[in-house]
This record gives structure tokens, sequence and C-alpha cells, in this order.
């Protein structure tokens, strides 16, 4: 929390609080703000605030980089597979039988025990073991992180989740393109004039015009290049 803090000086402010005070605050201020009411419905488990006026995909990435090691807890849900290195251990021998116990190949090499290979100990989704836990902490192995993460984002009276921060400036021309381009095709094809095909309209008919020009030699002033050039 100290380093996410530090690191959103000048650019957000992170708050914190119990979520009854939390959802008794907005509840007193919704009949003059009633798109506050949006957020009641997010006020649960650990969350907290993050208020600012910068660049939300920025203060998001400042927010998740913030991560510290974790030990593993027994007990504890796996968000990843967590892998066991081959190398020297550094233990006596008398510990061999703790890791044949957990299925880790071992030998004896200058008096220490040498993991063979790598060993998947615990499976991402899964609850960590007492002896998983155990030998991880032995090993000084800390395979997991804790940190912030941000679940929902509140922006002029929406509420959205992060992952529509993802969506590129290019992707978002992109289908803004392919929206113009579809109702333009739609209004031509109803002869319904819009903004968006009336250019095609005038252009169509100019080449119309050009085509009855051309086929009964009438000249204008647009058609002389055309029909000189046949």
């Amino acid at each position: 929390m100290h380093q996410i803090r530090v690191a959103l000086r000048k650019k957000g402010v992170v708050l914190m609080g119990k979520n009854t005070m939390v959802r008794r605050a907005l509840r007193s201020i919704i009949a003059d703000y009633p798109q506050l009411e949006r957020l009641l419905p997010h006020v649960r488990g650990n969350i907290g605030f993050v208020f600012t006026n910068s660049d939300l995909s920025e203060i998001r990435e400042i927010i998740t980089a913030n991560k510290v090691a974790a030990p593993a807890r027994a007990g504890a849900l796996a968000p990843r597979d967590v892998h066991v290195p081959a190398g020297n251990t550094g233990m006596e021998p008398g510990k061999t039988s703790f890791f044949q116990a957990l299925g880790v190949p071992t030998k004896i090499a200058r008096g220490t025990i040498e993991i063979v290979s790598d060993v998947k100990v615990v499976v991402a989704g899964t609850r960590v073991g007492p002896s998983e836990a155990a030998l991880l902490n032995m090993l000084n192995i800390s395979p997991f992180t804790y940190g912030m993460s941000v679940v929902q984002i509140y922006d002029q009276g929406n509420v959205f989740t992060p992952d529509v921060l993802d969506v590129s400036t290019d992707e978002l021309v992109s289908r803004f393109l392919t929206g113009i381009t579809t109702v333009a095709a739609i209004s031509l094809a109803l002869n319904y004039p819009t903004i968006v095909s009336v250019t095609h309209s005038l252009v169509n008919t100019y080449k119309n015009l050009l085509a009855i020009a051309i086929e009964t030699n009438y000249t204008f002033e647009g058609a002389e290049k055309v029909i000189s050039q046949r």
C-alpha cells in the first residue's frame, strides 16, 4: 500500500475505509449526485478507492505493477502453478525423506541434497498443502505476490470493467469506421440520405451524368475532359 501511495503522488489518491461507512457516505450524497448510486453494488469485499484525473490506463498500470513477493501458506488458493527448480538445495542428506514424500527426485551431491529435475508442486486453482508450503519455505521460494488489482472503473457516471482500457485507439477508430461504412451502405440501399451517405450519393449521381454526357455527346464543363479522352 505504501509503494502504491508513493507511486501515485500528484497523480491519484488512495482511500481505504470500512464498507459500511463508505456505503453510508455514498447514500448521504445520492440525492445531490444520483449517478453515484451505481457504485453501491461494488462496495463489498476488500476494496478501496483511487481518485484521479490522470489517464486511467496509466493509473491502472501503476497500481498493478506494485506487488510484493509472498510465501506459500498452507490452505491458500494458488493463483498459478508453482515449480521447484532443479539444483543444489544446500540441505543436509537427513531431509531426503521429506523430498521423497513429495515426489521430488533428488540425489546427494557433495554432501548436500540436489534436486534432479524441475517439479510442479502446486497446481493453479488448488489449495496449497502443508507439506508443499513447508517445502517451499525451506527452499526460500516465495512463489506468490500480493498487491492491488483494479476491479471496476467509474468515469462520468458510468461504471465498467477495466478490460475496456485494453481497447486501443486504433481499434476504436477501426470499429467507428466500420460502423460508418455499414450505415452508408444501408442508407444507399434504402435511398435514404444521411450524413455518411450523401457524399456517395453525389459521386454516384455525378457518374451517371458523365455516362449520359458520353452517350449523348452533350457536354458540360465537368464532362469535357472525360469526353475528350474517349
